[in-house]
């Protein structure tokens, strides 16, 4: 059975060879028109979103995904060997975005979402109750995934998508 370093190693190395599709899809909500006297007096046409560093946690499917689980994201919630896992890393106010996608068989990604984590956070924290979630055990053995149905949460959770989300 191969060490979840390895599996880790062989699933970021899949996940690497769609990054540049990522930052594609990404990178126009990362982008806004700079105002008229940024233009016009310090040669800017673009800003960055204001300023500000946007962290973005990203999470592949791979192809067969998207057909049964397409309205679910799922987040790593426990690994057997007790390292910190994507969920606890977002509860503890890691990251500010998640790019969640699925790739097709063609190894394009065909159905995404770009998430806010802070109305993830906080409709955890204030509907928790309401959101549609459940454990499942990862096929590795070794991790436990949380998936959460996109549409129990409150509709500015998603900030762009690939298509309809409702």
């Amino acid at each position: 059975m191969a060490s979840p370093q390895a599996d880790y190693q062989v699933d970021r190395l899949w996940s690497d060879a769609h990054i540049e599709q990522v930052k594609t899809l990404v990178g126009p909500y990362l982008l806004e028109v700079s105002p008229f006297k940024v233009d016009t007096e310090q040669a800017a046409d673009l800003l960055i979103l204001q300023n500000k560093s946007i962290k973005v946690a990203c999470r592949l499917r791979r192809p067969g995904f998207a057909e049964r689980w397409g309205r679910q994201f799922t987040i790593r919630l426990r690994r057997t060997n007790q390292t910190k896992t994507e969920l606890a890393k977002i509860i503890d106010g890691w990251a500010d975005w998640l790019f969640y996608g699925h790739v097709n068989d063609e190894g394009y990604i065909h159905l995404w979402w770009l998430l806010s984590l802070d109305v993830f956070r906080a409709a955890l924290i204030r509907d928790g109750d309401r959101i549609r979630c459940e454990q499942k055990p990862n096929k590795d053995g070794t991790t436990e995934l949380m998936a959460y149905d996109i549409g129990s949460f409150p509709a500015d959770l998603v900030i762009a998508s690939s298509g309809d989300v409702s």
